[in-house]
């Protein structure tokens, strides 16, 4: 199985257009969203190229190829323009050799921790921080923020293939965390 993993686009059409155009150049199975969809909160700058509804336009066109979790700055009613459900909380994914358990990161997190077995990854987003830890025996990743990287860090996503994980910058760099 192979994903494509990325947080926190908060509405910037610049960067759903990278994640669409990498999930077809890298022949991926899945887009897995960890959050802030459209928006981009009281907290952030706006992105580049803010638009929101294009946003909308174009990742309901790969709807049947996206999990997406909620994240703290998507609203219920945003389940009205998106054609792909948003997951509250926790979700699961396993291929087979890994339980991937998903979250945006403002209800789970290495500080909150869900309940997972060892053994199992975390994945979750919020922070803007990418990041790969061992906690309780869990590998817990951040991909970072596609849009709104912080501690200056680069914009980043993650692919997931074959069992490994690697993080990508928006020239399709590997970056290591």
């Amino acid at each position: 199985m192979k994903l494509l993993i990325a947080s926190d686009i908060h509405g910037s059409i610049k960067y759903a257009k990278k994640i669409t155009e990498t999930f077809g150049k890298i022949n991926a199975d899945m887009i897995v969203l960890l959050g802030d969809i459209l928006y981009h909160g009281p907290r952030n700058d706006l992105p580049e190229e803010y638009a929101p509804k294009e946003v909308v336009k174009l990742l309901n066109d790969y709807a049947d190829k996206i999990i997406c979790m909620r994240g703290n700055c998507d609203a219920y009613v945003d389940s009205m323009v998106l054609d792909f459900g948003l997951c509250d909380d926790l979700s699961v994914i396993f291929d087979g050799k890994n339980k991937i358990y998903l979250s945006h990161g403002h209800i789970y997190n290495t500080e909150n921790f869900p309940p997972i077995a060892e053994g199992s990854v975390f994945l979750y987003g919020h922070t803007h921080i990418a990041k790969d830890e061992t906690i309780r025996g869990v590998r817990c990743m951040n991909p970072g923020s596609i849009s709104l990287p912080k501690n200056n860090q680069v914009n980043t996503y993650m692919i997931y293939d074959d069992g490994n994980f690697t993080w990508y910058d928006m020239e399709d760099n590997e970056v290591g965390y």
